[in-house]
């Protein structure tokens, strides 16, 4: 999460949206490459594996992200209680998943941004007109290509990768972006999405992860303590909890 990295994510994305943008044919060689012309279809939808593999890279992503849910779960019931995960690890996995999975993709993009998908362009057997990344005015009415879901799901593991040793971040960097890629491939090869729909995912977490942990972790103006978000807990939990514990005719 230093700066390096986020000089290269901003080339990355300038890169990448810039080629695309000019020979959007790209993006329908790549997805071709996944493609049966003979069948008519992306055979490794199909694939029981494939499959299989798509299902637990989700729940790998969420498996991860469990304990900081579980923790937030119970602190919201039992708020006299300190949190049982770091308050700032809660804070900052939950709220990264959130915006990079929840409102940046579904909420956001993929509901206004109407890019169909490769596997229903005429190109690919399919009744709508291919349009580029940069066109919002696709065919497509909701839960559309651009960008990811699944690829913002598997890239957010930089998240957590962000929180282990120094000694071993390197590695779990590397793993979270082996991650991400697997997963986001297979999302092409089932034809769910092009290059660019799975390339920004990845970039778009990536900014998430970095702009959180620097407010979370690193900016001294914003930077914020477990003790701190513990207390936040309470103060927020405490009015529904003291109303149920008088229910119960017990005093608080």
């Amino acid at each position: 999460m230093n700066r390096s990295g986020l000089y290269t994510a901003l080339a990355l994305a300038l890169i990448v949206g810039l080629l695309f943008g000019i020979y959007p044919e790209l993006d329908l060689q790549l997805a071709g490459l996944f493609f049966d012309a003979s069948n008519k279809t992306f055979p490794l939808k199909f694939n029981t594996l494939a499959a299989i593999a798509r299902d637990a890279a989700m729940w790998i992503a969420w498996g991860l992200a469990l304990p900081s849910i579980v923790a937030l779960v119970v602190k919201l019931a039992r708020p006299d209680k300190p949190l049982l995960v770091s308050g700032r690890t809660v804070m900052f996995l939950l709220v990264t998943l959130v915006l990079s999975a929840g409102v940046l993709t579904n909420l956001t993009f993929k509901s206004y941004w109407g890019r169909p998908r490769p596997i229903v362009v005429t190109q690919f057997n399919g009744p709508a007109d291919f349009v580029p990344w940069w066109d919002p005015r696709g065919s497509c009415g909701r839960n559309c290509s651009f960008f990811s879901g699944e690829g913002a799901t598997a890239f957010w593991t930089y998240a957590p990768a962000a929180l282990t040793p120094p000694a071993w971040r390197p590695l779990a960097f590397t793993a979270a972006t082996l991650f991400g890629v697997v997963t986001s491939g297979l999302r092409m090869a089932f034809g769910g999405h092009f290059f660019p729909d799975v390339a920004a995912a990845g970039l778009v977490t990536f900014f998430v992860v970095w702009l959180a942990f620097a407010y979370i972790y690193r900016w001294p103006s914003t930077r914020l303590t477990d003790a701190r978000i513990d207390a936040a807990l309470t103060r927020f939990a405490w009015p529904l909890y003291r109303l149920r514990q008088k229910w119960r005719g017990r005093s608080v």
